[in-house]
């Protein structure tokens, strides 16, 4: 399950940075240059989707917990906005879902 959290975390930061380089152009006035590196970011996110071994549907699925950790945790360090009690509870939450798939994973 370590490695599987790991791979997701390293997936988010690739959808997410993916996602952020055209918000940085089309909101902050970016060169438009960065959508180079956000296409291969968002290629390399859907590359690393595709190494998890059980169905589609239960990867996406796993994969939305820790998107939303790392999601709050690029608010936090990258936005530079605090987390509240709601944030932190809704996260582990979150994480608490994907652990539960992912330990379903070849039971089903």
């Amino acid at each position: 399950m370590f490695k599987t959290t790991i791979l997701f975390f390293i997936t988010a930061l690739a959808e997410i940075t993916g996602c952020f380089l055209p918000w940085l152009w089309l909101r902050k006035g970016g060169s438009a240059w960065l959508l180079l590196p956000a296409a291969l970011s968002l290629a390399l996110f859907v590359w690393l989707l595709t190494l998890h071994p059980a169905a589609s549907g239960r990867v996406y699925a796993a994969y939305g917990g820790v998107y939303v950790v790392t999601a709050l945790l690029w608010l936090r360090f990258v936005d530079g906005v605090k987390l509240s009690l709601y944030d932190w509870l809704g996260a582990t939450v979150a994480f608490c879902g994907m652990m539960i798939i992912v330990a379903g994973w070849g039971r089903a």
